[in-house]
């Protein structure tokens, strides 16, 4: 007997509401997130590679932005082939199992992206206010120390949430109202009285995302600070990392904040937020960090200057 039928629960899948009930509509948005979904996986893949590749990006900076990539194709590998799917079909519909397993692997990587997004602050800070003690701060014994502690923070937040959302049985609605299973919207539909779990969802998943979001507020302010007393040139550079990394934190935790510090319900606009949480944000990366970052432009022309010249001696 298994864990869904073991606690009264008898529906075996849950039917998406999807984007549009349009199938031109559909097929439209088909084409543009297929081509979105291409260029995430091109894009991060391209930043990994070139980082494992150019020695000089061998630095905690750039370990932890190909950690970013790494989290940003699972974490939209865990919704968009699904969704491109369902544009195909009339009936939006996905196993009790699945949906579980959805809700498990995007709260896993969403948790993780935030502690790292985080990581990522206290390093530009490690490096911009503690220049001279950076190296023995942000030690690769150190990085290795926080990407343990941030995957395990995940792992842990979404073991904590799955498990809420298999302590209630499912046995009535089972429509949910969006494009992708996600735990407010899927124990809403629970034939139980869910309001203790869903205060506890809000003290996980919405302190989390809003505590991490003043710490990053507060830190790139102590950062812009410390770069007053900088020169011109070594400032500008500062400048351009920290606006990047701040523009993913906007887009990515005020996403976190709209949907998970409130009670669950569905609201218009939880959609459109949704798209850019899943498929926007994680192509924003690979253009926010390669297109305003000279070094990994520079790594990236060599990285081409090598492969033509293989493919020169290859001819």
């Amino acid at each position: 007997m298994d864990m869904a039928s073991e606690n009264g629960t008898t529906v075996k899948a849950f039917v998406l509401t999807g984007l549009t009930t349009s199938h031109n509509t559909e097929l439209a948005l088909f084409v543009f997130f297929a081509v979105v979904y291409a260029l995430i996986l091109v894009g991060n893949v391209l930043i990994m590679v070139t980082i494992v590749y150019d020695k000089t990006l061998h630095t905690p900076m750039y370990f932890f932005l190909s950690n970013l990539s790494f989290i940003d194709v699972c974490h939209s590998s865990v919704v968009v082939p699904k969704m491109l799917s369902d544009f195909l079909t009339e009936t939006k519909t996905i196993s009790f199992g699945d949906c579980i397993a959805q809700m498990f692997f995007l709260h896993l990587f969403a948790c993780t992206e935030i502690l790292l997004l985080t990581i990522m602050a206290y390093d530009r800070y490690a490096a911009i206010c503690h220049p001279f003690h950076y190296t023995a701060i942000m030690s690769w014994q150190a990085c290795l120390r926080w990407a343990v502690a941030m995957w395990s923070g995940g792992l842990l937040h979404s073991i904590a949430l799955t498990a809420l959302t298999l302590n209630v049985p499912y046995c009535g609605p089972n429509t949910i109202d969006n494009f992708f299973c996600d735990v407010p919207l899927v124990i809403k539909l629970a034939c139980a009285n869910t309001y203790v779990f869903e205060v506890l969802i809000v003290s996980s998943s919405g302190v989390i995302s809003l505590v991490c979001f003043i710490v990053l507020v507060v830190s790139y302010a102590v950062i812009l600070i410390s770069l007053r007393q900088h020169f011109s040139e070594g400032r500008r550079k500062a400048l351009s990392t920290c606006a990047a990394h701040l523009t993913v934190v906007i887009f990515f935790l005020g996403h976190c904040i709209f949907i998970y510090l409130r009670p669950a319900k569905s609201l218009s606009a939880d959609k459109v937020v949704s798209i850019f949480f899943t498929a926007i944000t994680p192509l924003l990366n690979p253009v926010i960090y390669t297109l305003r970052n000279e070094e990994m432009l520079n790594a990236l022309k060599k990285l081409r200057g090598q492969q033509a010249h293989l493919g020169s001696k290859g001819h």
